[in-house]
C-alpha cells in the first residue's frame, strides 16, 4: 500500500508542562506567538506557517512531563543577532553566547523556556543551510 498523496496541512510539536499557565505567558509574552488554536488543556501556537508548538498540561496529555528534555525547538530567523540582543536583555534561563557552526552553515545561541525546554534561534551563515 502507498502512503496518501494529500499534503500535509500543519505540523506540531507537543511539549508537557506543569504549569500550563507560564508556559503560555513564555511563548505569548516573550516569543510572540500567536495562539492558533485552543483545546483547553493544549494550546497550539503557529511558529510560521504551518509549523507549531503545543503546550500540554501534562495532567491531561497522552505523555507526561520529565525533568530531562531530549528535545530542542529550533526556529530559523532572518535577524539571529536581534533575538539574541532581545534575549539578553530578557535575561532568559539558561542563554548561550552566540556562535557559528561553519559545518551547519548557522549562526545560533540556545535558551531554555520555564520548564526546561531548550530553544535555538538561528540563521543561516551560507545559502543552503
Amino acid at each position: 500500500m502507498k502512503r496518501p498523496e494529500t499534503p500535509t496541512q500543519l505540523a506540531i510539536t507537543f511539549f508537557y508542562y506543569r504549569d500550563l499557565a507560564a508556559a503560555m505567558t513564555f511563548y505569548e509574552d516573550v516569543m510572540g506567538l500567536t495562539l492558533a488554536i485552543d483545546q483547553g488543556w493544549c494550546k497550539i501556537y503557529e511558529i510560521c506557517p504551518g509549523a507549531h508548538v503545543g503546550l500540554v498540561d501534562e495532567a491531561k496529555g497522552m505523555n507526561k512531563w520529565a525533568a530531562v528534555k531530549p528535545v530542542q525547538l529550533c526556529i530559523r530567523v532572518e535577524d539571529v543577532d536581534a533575538w539574541f540582543e532581545y534575549a539578553t536583555d530578557r535575561k532568559l534561563e539558561n542563554l548561550s553566547e552566540l556562535f557559528v557552526n561553519d559545518a551547519l552553515g548557522i549562526r545560533a545561541f540556545v535558551f531554555n523556556d520555564p520548564e526546561g525546554y531548550q530553544i535555538e534561534m538561528q540563521s543561516a551563515t551560507r545559502a543552503g543551510a
